[in-house]
């Protein structure tokens, strides 16, 4: 895959980061929307502010910044972007047990356990060639 198409990977996941982040931080309660809850008292919609708004700005911004050194700290941007793939697996992992455990009730669930997989995906298409990939292990 490209230089070109991986950056184009990247970035979609990154806008996905944003977009979730200034959601977050703008409009709270249409995080939670998905999931039955209307209002937020100010205590919960500071948690959202901070989870999903924050933590969605700050991973946005990471990625972002993984393509401007990839090209000198190719194994830095590796580590980088397999760390929040890990961790979107880790999410769609959790859904998956906690469907185990019990049933959902709305379409929700199954959709972000989709764009968890589908953003894992796009940036294990991300990841820049490493020596380690390359079998160099000097």
């Amino acid at each position: 895959m490209g230089v070109s198409n991986r950056g184009l990977c990247l970035y979609a996941v990154a806008a996905f980061f944003a977009g979730m982040g200034l959601v977050g931080i703008v409009e709270p309660a249409m995080v939670l929307h998905f999931f039955g809850l209307d209002t937020l008292p100010p205590d919960l919609r500071n948690e959202v502010r901070a989870v999903y708004g924050g933590f969605g700005l700050a991973i946005a911004a990471l990625l972002v910044f993984t393509r401007s050194v990839e090209r000198r700290r190719p194994d830095y941007a590796l580590g980088l972007r397999t760390a929040v793939m890990v961790s979107l697996c880790g999410m769609a992992a959790g859904r998956f047990v906690s469907w185990a455990i019990e049933s959902t009730t709305g379409p929700w669930p199954l959709v972000f356990f989709a764009v968890e997989l589908a953003l894992a995906f796009l940036l294990t298409m991300a990841m820049p060639e490493s020596r380690w990939a390359a079998g160099d292990l000097r």
